[in-house]
């Protein structure tokens, strides 16, 4: 295999520039004008985020080998100051491009060693012989509905290009087992972000975003925390092991979950790959991923993903400082934090982006991409932000009282309404229902006001505002069940009975006060 499109020439990474054009970059390119660079714009969430924790990664180990040694060989790590400067003035782009140029034989997309991401060894391999279409490595395409097993989706030629960002994404996200078929394992790990809602902190440029996320300089005594193109190239013995825990988040951010080998045709069309077990990634309990936040329900701490029917924000709890406990917020979070604090809160918001996708038993359910921003003081002051949190409880712990009035209402109107299997029925006709979503939708209306108040330290004025919404919210989605009862006479006589319950769950949580009574006349 001869040397063919190198990284950090050839343009493959969509950006956005401050003028509105969407256009694609060479890697040295990007950083170079990362200045004027708004985002990146990548539609698809998995390659989104794999193209940001790439660009962490380089940014990490440029640093580092800048840092190196000082002139009396002690061991040198830039500090928050310094993440600060980069953030106003900008990335030293200098030291960016020198380590890129340094490993320019490791981001040849076609090398006889060293292919980008890839495993060499996979040629010479017999057990790796057979070839796959290329959306062996697309995640909407292997896992996403059968429309994409059709064989005009299985042998079209791709560009390099949608390569790059389609492998990137699919080795972060890919879900465990294995497919498409059984080489070197019988099955392998899951990528370090399946079923992941991955958050990172943006600024108004790709360099502030990267400052904001870039997590701390490495200490000397720890084992050296490579990306893949610094390792020596995987071998068989290697994807037949077992799991490995990562050295740190360049390590995850890099990690090849499974091996992959382009294949060239004649006429340099790419349409085949040979396929096989990755390098599988071991988890540890006390290092999650950097982007990945946990809330803790009836099975412990959880990460947090995309939940049909559930909307993000009611999770905010574990994007900010939580010291109750309940929940725990991304280390990349942390590193936003720390840099507001040096920059002595420059910016009165910090916005989030929230990406990822949720699958089940090897099936892509959901993926998506949303953008929350919050009042910088409720991600640095834990008092704020446990008051958010305590307000966001609210709002569940009613909803769960509604929920439980509406089951017995329904199960009332059908055969039977005391016997168990009754209201299990009664159960997931409100679960099909629009009862969830018209109740947090509502509710939703009132966010950024509420935000805004306790970010300004309005206590008083935010638990108001949200205590009226709530009751609201609480009308508006009885009205909804009443009216999608209909109106038998069965129906009426259970709406009759259930109403009292009604407000007595809405009382008992959000008693009306004359506060919220006169927010609510005005």
């Amino acid at each position: 295999m001869s040397k063919d499109f190198c990284l950090l020439d050839e343009p493959w990474l969509p950006v956005r520039l401050a003028d509105g054009r969407v256009v694609e970059l060479g890697l040295l390119e990007a950083f170079r004008r990362s200045g004027e660079i708004t985002a990146l714009a990548e539609t698809t969430p998995t390659s989104l985020v794999a193209e940001y924790r790439l660009l962490l990664a380089i940014v990490h180990r440029a640093m580092a080998r800048a840092f190196e040694r000082d002139s009396k060989g002690r061991d040198l790590a830039w500090e928050n100051s310094d993440r600060a400067l980069w953030y106003r003035e900008g990335l030293p782009v200098g030291k960016i491009c020198a380590y890129l140029e340094y490993w320019r034989e490791r981001f040849w997309l076609f090398h006889p060693q060293y292919p980008f991401m890839q495993v060499a060894a996979l040629a010479t391999c017999d057990e790796t012989q057979q070839t796959f279409p290329l959306s062996a490595i697309s995640i909407e395409q292997c896992f996403g509905t059968s429309i994409f097993n059709q064989e005009v989706f299985q042998t079209c030629a791709w560009k390099p290009a949608a390569i790059i960002r389609s492998m990137l994404g699919y080795m972060q996200y890919v879900p465990g087992g294995f497919f498409p078929g059984k080489k070197l394992k019988g099955s392998d790990r899951a990528g370090a972000l399946v079923n992941t809602a991955a958050v990172l902190p943006v600024g108004k440029t790709l360099a502030q975003t990267l400052c904001l996320c870039l997590h701390p300089a490495p200490t000397g005594n720890r084992e050296p925390d490579l990306p893949a193109w610094e390792r020596e190239p995987l071998t068989i013995q290697e994807l037949r092991g077992d799991s490995v825990l990562a050295t740190g988040p360049n390590d995850r951010y890099t990690r090849q979950s499974r091996a992959v080998l382009l294949l060239r045709e004649g006429n340099g069309a790419i349409r085949w790959l040979r396929f096989a077990a990755g390098w599988a990634l071991g988890e540890d309990a006390n290092a999650p991923d950097p982007m990945a936040s946990f809330r803790v329900d009836s099975k412990g701490m959880v990460r947090l993903g995309f939940t049909e029917g559930r909307a993000f924000w009611r999770d905010l709890p574990a994007m900010v400082p939580n010291p109750s406990g309940t929940g725990q917020h991304a280390a990349v979070l942390d590193h936003a934090i720390n840099l507001h604090q040096e920059s002595s809160f420059d910016e009165i918001y910090q916005p989030l982006l929230v990406a990822g996708l949720a699958s089940y038993q090897a099936k892509l359910l959901r993926w998506r991409i949303e953008q929350i921003t919050l009042p910088s003081a409720l991600l640095v002051d834990s008092e704020k932000a446990l008051h958010l949190q305590e307000l966001m409880a609210l709002a569940e712990e009613l909803f769960k009282a509604l929920k439980s009035v509406a089951v017995s209402m329904l199960a009332e109107i059908m055969p039977e309404p005391s016997r168990k299997d009754t209201r299990n029925r009664a159960r997931g006709l409100l679960g099909k229902s629009a009862f969830e979503a018209s109740y947090f939708s509502f509710a939703e209306r009132a966010l950024p006001e509420l935000l805004l108040l306790l970010g300004q330290g309005e206590n008083e004025r935010a638990e108001t505002l949200w205590r009226v919404t709530l009751r609201k919210a609480a009308h508006f989605t009885w009205k909804q069940i009443q009216k999608d009862m209909g109106y038998s006479a069965r129906a009426l006589r259970a709406d009759a009975k259930f109403l009292p319950r009604f407000y007595g769950a809405l009382n008992k949580h959000i008693p009306e006060s004359p506060e919220s009574m006169i927010s609510k006349e005005a």
